[in-house]
């Protein structure tokens, strides 16, 4: 009996070893320092590989408020599936995981489950962001105004392809230049 288990074990293994794996991806790293105060406020989502929750995203802006025992008021608006589409809001709580370099998050959508959340890119100006997850599932590439050149564009997609991110996934989100209307009074 323990020969066939033994037999069905080395059977399973050689066909897997046969089977293609992705290849790695290359370490997710985040920035070396993020000095909260200044990344605090409006950044204009300008493209992104979206969570379902914000599939079909026009005008989409994150913003982001901190508190005084550190952790992160943030407030995501957008309007569904077309311009004047309805106007939908989420406010996670985020947190910063890392203190040392303030790159690395915890977004808590819902008590207790946080979502990583890594800054990997942020430009000295404090003008345009990438963020990343470990996963390569979903990233967010931001700036504080609703529109970016094609030459920012294209630099800043390259980063994210970079990361190892699918590109075929990536969608450009449509943006109305007008005020935000993502930060809380």
């Amino acid at each position: 009996m323990k020969r066939i288990v033994y037999l069905l074990l080395l059977g399973s293994l050689l066909s897997l070893a046969g089977c293609q794996t992705a290849p790695p991806k290359p370490p997710l790293r985040p920035v070396a320092s993020v000095d909260l105060p200044r990344y605090m406020g409006d950044w204009y989502v300008i493209a992104h590989i979206p969570t379902f929750l914000e599939k079909g995203a026009y005008n989409a802006v994150e913003s982001y408020r901190l508190r005084p025992d550190g952790s992160i008021v943030t407030t995501f608006t957008f309007n569904q599936d077309a311009p004047d589409g309805p106007l939908k809001t989420y406010q996670p709580k985020g947190f910063v995981r890392n203190t040392r370099n303030n790159a690395e998050w915890g977004m808590q959508f819902m008590w207790p489950l946080q979502a990583d959340y890594v800054i990997a890119y942020l430009d000295p100006q404090y003008q345009q962001t990438i963020i990343a997850r470990e996963q390569r599932d979903y990233v967010w590439i931001m700036s504080r105004t609703p529109r970016v050149s094609p030459a920012e564009y294209d630099a800043l997609s390259e980063r994210v392809r970079a990361m190892g991110y699918d590109m075929t996934l990536l969608r450009r989100v449509p943006q109305q230049t007008q005020p935000s209307h993502g930060s809380p009074p």
